[in-house]
């Protein structure tokens, strides 16, 4: 998500909400590209968890690409950790059923201070040539199959992947979901490593470098960037992207594996400090830059700079220890 900054003039009209005894004053302006967060408003659609499921509907049929679903009935719960700078730019975003005036209302009662209203709501950026997407996470899948397009990921299909497993060849297939999503349904013989682990994991996994390593998530994202962040930090073995993961699997007819438990181990001390040298030279090579914990704090206080602090590691780490403001973020989940 962005929040901040200017590029050219866009000439989708907004209604520009101020406010002034809590209320929202209008008058139309011209959008500028990247100025501000497009909240997309499902509003609330039934009680308790059954709205909550439905929410996300409307949003993954049609919405502009860097819109973010965040539903009416949770603007109290979420909008300070989404969004925490008050003066951060806000667009409130509907289809016209009038939630994005509700929304922008609560989001002004909560003190932020700069918010606007879409004018014309969905149809209204059709109207002016604004493109829409289907599904959820667009920006992160076309960020995957970038990836995979530019660099060239080897990925197996559900079926050789199958009849590797029943040939009984040396092979690991590490799922990189969550631990929950992999409970729910994973391919069979696969332990949960979780994205963000897999670099330091899969070694204690596949100590044979002739031992291939399949990747998979539900469909290709999280597995795309787990197998090459795996091919990036050199391992020797043979390293494979599950095609269409969970989802390929089931299209093709096999059956998946349902409440498996198996998790990835304890690595060793040795493990563990070559695979943050490795890690270290993929980011250094990538000009992924550090910063201590002093500069954060700055950033996190400095007007006009929206700063994120979040903890990659496993949910039961997080909870041992954790450094104050850092949200957990667990298991390749930023992508």
């Amino acid at each position: 998500m962005h929040a901040g900054g200017l590029g050219e003039a866009d000439p989708l009209a907004l209604e520009v909400g101020k406010s002034r005894d809590r209320g929202i004053f209008r008058h139309e302006n011209g959008l500028r590209r990247g100025r501000g967060f497009f909240l997309r408003q499902i509003g609330q659609l039934g009680a308790g968890g059954l709205g909550e499921q439905r929410h996300g509907d409307p949003h993954a049929r049609a919405h502009p690409l860097f819109a973010a679903d965040l539903p009416l009935a949770r603007i109290e719960l979420d909008a300070f950790a989404k969004l925490p700078r008050r003066d951060a730019p806000i667009v409130a975003f509907d289809a016209g059923e009038g939630l994005a005036e509700k929304a922008a209302r609560k989001l002004l009662a909560l003190g932020y201070r700069n918010v606007a209203v879409f004018a014309g709501g969905l149809d209204g950026w059709r109207a002016a040539g604004g493109e829409v997407f289907r599904d959820v996470n667009v920006p992160s899948k076309a960020f995957g199959e970038w990836v995979e397009a530019e660099l060239h990921t080897p990925s197996l299909p559900a079926e050789e992947v199958k009849a590797r497993i029943d040939r009984g060849e040396d092979l690991v297939i590490l799922d990189a979901r969550r631990f929950d999503e992999y409970q729910t349904m994973s391919i069979p013989t696969a332990t949960s490593v979780p994205g963000a682990e897999l670099v330091l994991r899969a070694p204690a996994l596949a100590p044979d470098p002739r031992r291939t390593i399949v990747v998979n998530c539900a469909g290709r994202t999280r597995s795309l960037i787990g197998a090459q962040s795996l091919v990036d930090e050199g391992l020797p073995n043979p390293v494979y992207d599950l095609r269409n993961g969970t989802i390929g699997w089931t299209r093709a007819g096999q059956a998946l594996e349902r409440g498996a438990t198996r998790r990835f181990p304890d690595v060793s001390e040795a493990l563990a400090g070559t695979a943050a040298s490795r890690a270290r030279k993929v980011a250094d090579r990538n000009g992924v830059r550090r910063a201590s914990l002093a500069q954060a704090r700055d950033w996190a206080r400095q007007q006009g700079r929206t700063t994120y602090l979040f903890d990659v590691r496993t949910p039961e780490e997080f909870e041992q220890g954790h450094l104050p403001g850092f949200r957990p973020t667990p298991g390749g989940q930023l992508v």
